[in-house]
């Protein structure tokens, strides 16, 4: 039996916006619809019309725009009880967005209908189809969606499938059943969904929120029961906890269901358009999501590493290429030989089963101290590095000295000493800084760049500090990771201590080993 195409409907420039921290310009928005367009999504929901400035002017550029895959929607509401359609400021914004598709909604349980709008059960269902009538009549497609279906169903259901009926003698192409409250059950869901269907044979979608962490096995539910349509956000952003993530919609139904929901092959594009979304909003990436997270096919245990160095299925549900992320081994204290031995060879170092031990034990026990290699991989690869036969370190520290001091008229300032050798030569050199941390990375990079010119290219791009034992206040271990990116990579590496500066500066110095070593 062939399987029907299921319509992915993308609200994230809309629904997803109503999520606490997750703003959009109307620049972004286009450039998110372009990615969601390429991916080939059905429809993309670019806002509601008159609500805001930057919805308006998404509309005005999304109407000169080409459209390869997806159809462009405006969202917004029934007219209003007091009036019809025809003179509805809401009705009248959708039309002058010019979109091929509107979508409004409605209400479906009566507790909004009598509380919320202040009306009858039969107004209701007047401007439901009054205003979808109203709309199809100037050429727009309509999808209607019936929020607090659920609810209202188990409240009214009668009612509930009234209100789908007057949206269906409208000229609603697809009716959407909202658990806008996210609080039903995928058994709710399946009984609710098949007692629907013995009375309204039309076309029909799903909407749901997850504020029980059901939208997902909800949205699954449905499409087996019948939907064709499922609409939700790029990683499950949205209000409160958020709606249906599609990235995991779209994943199981391609490789674990059987349907089609995107042209063949643009799966392999997930992982990408979700950390280009996160990117656009300024946020950072959630990478424990399922299929798109960098943490989705990373494998710490050392037991699991050594499995999957045999089978590579052996602990993964699916190929990660096929959505475009890919498989991690991740070394701690929890890693085995497999995990360093993979590591080796992403990194192109050249080291035995037996050479990696010393490695091994030496990461157990900085981890005792507080040291955390999951997120510096750079600093295990030189460790590995370190163990290569005739490798020569590019530099040796002698001595640094760091002084912070104030000055009147001059304020903080700080100044570093740095003596090194390289090449059999003793370097020694100092800077000024506006911490003491660039100090040392200044005097180091002075020291070296005669030797390694390519270190001009070396930025620190980040340092985080973590105090890990808060109790022992001032007296703490410090965890610093450095950040530093060249023109084409960008590596993590990793120090700890009581001491921050001796801390900064064993992840500085790994920092600039690693960029040596890749950069060569």
């Amino acid at each position: 039996m062939t399987l029907p195409l299921i319509q992915i409907y993308d609200t994230t420039l809309r629904d997803g916006t109503q999520s606490e921290g997750f703003n959009l310009s109307a620049n972004d928005k286009v450039r998110i619809a372009h990615k969601l367009d390429g991916l080939g999504v059905s429809f993309i929901e670019g806002g509601w019309p008159g609500s805001n400035p930057k919805d308006v002017e998404f509309f005005e550029r999304a109407r000169d725009m080409q459209w390869e895959n997806a159809l462009i929607a405006a969202f917004g509401s029934t007219c209003r009880v007091k009036g019809g359609p025809e003179d509805d400021a809401n009705i009248k914004a959708l039309l002058d967005s010019q979109t091929p598709v509107c979508t409004i909604f409605g209400k479906t349980w009566t507790l909004h209908v009598t509380e919320v709008l202040q009306t009858t059960y039969e107004d209701n269902l007047r401007i439901i189809e009054d205003s979808i009538a109203y709309l199809k009549a100037n050429g727009k497609r309509v999808i209607y969606d019936a929020e607090h279906f659920f609810d209202g169903y188990k409240a009214d259901s009668s009612y509930a499938l009234e209100t789908l009926n007057a949206a269906i003698r409208g000229g609603a192409e697809m009716v959407v059943l909202c658990d806008t409250n996210g609080g039903s059950m995928p058994w709710e869901v399946e009984q609710i969904i098949r007692e629907m269907k013995a009375q309204i044979q039309h076309p029909f979608g799903i909407h749901p929120h997850n504020d029980s962490e059901t939208a997902l096995i909800n949205a699954l539910t449905a499409v087996r029961e019948g939907a064709l349509q499922v609409q939700g956000t790029i990683n499950g952003v949205g209000e409160r906890c958020g709606n249906v993530n599609l990235c995991s919609v779209m994943a199981n139904l391609e490789l674990k269901m059987g349907y089609q929901c995107l042209p063949k092959g643009n799966l392999q594009h997930l992982y990408d358009l979700s950390h280009f979304v996160a990117e656009v909003a300024n946020l950072t990436p959630d990478e424990h999501l399922p299929f798109v997270g960098k943490s989705a096919f990373a494998h710490k245990g050392g037991v699991h590493v050594a499995a999957m160095r045999r089978s590579a299925i052996s602990y993964q549900h699916i190929d990660p290429e096929l959505i475009g992320n890919k498989m991690r081994v991740v070394v701690s204290d929890l890693s085995g030989r497999g995990n360093l031995l993979s590591k080796a060879e992403e990194h192109g170092v050249e080291v035995e089963g037996t050479e990696v031990v010393p490695v091994l034990n030496e990461i157990k026990e900085l981890e005792s101290r507080g040291f955390s290699f999951e997120a510096a991989e750079a600093s295990v690869a030189i460790m590995l590095k370190r163990q290569e036969y005739g490798y020569k370190p590019p530099f040796e520290l002698i001595d640094f000295f760091v002084n912070v001091e104030h000055r009147q008229g001059r304020g903080i300032f700080a100044e570093a000493m740095v003596k090194v050798r390289v090449q059999g030569e003793v370097l020694h050199t100092a800077a000024e800084g506006n911490g003491p941390v660039n100090a040392l990375d200044l005097a180091l990079r002075k020291a070296l760049s005669g030797y390694y010119p390519q270190i001009k290219n070396f930025t620190l791009s980040d340092y985080k500090v973590r105090i890990l034992d808060s109790d022992h206040g001032t007296e703490a271990i410090t965890r610093v990771l450095i950040d530093t990116r060249n023109t084409t990579s960008r590596w993590s590496t990793v120090g700890a201590g009581t001491n921050i500066i001796e801390a900064s500066w064993r992840a500085l110095a790994d920092s600039v080993e690693y960029g040596l070593m890749v950069a060569h």
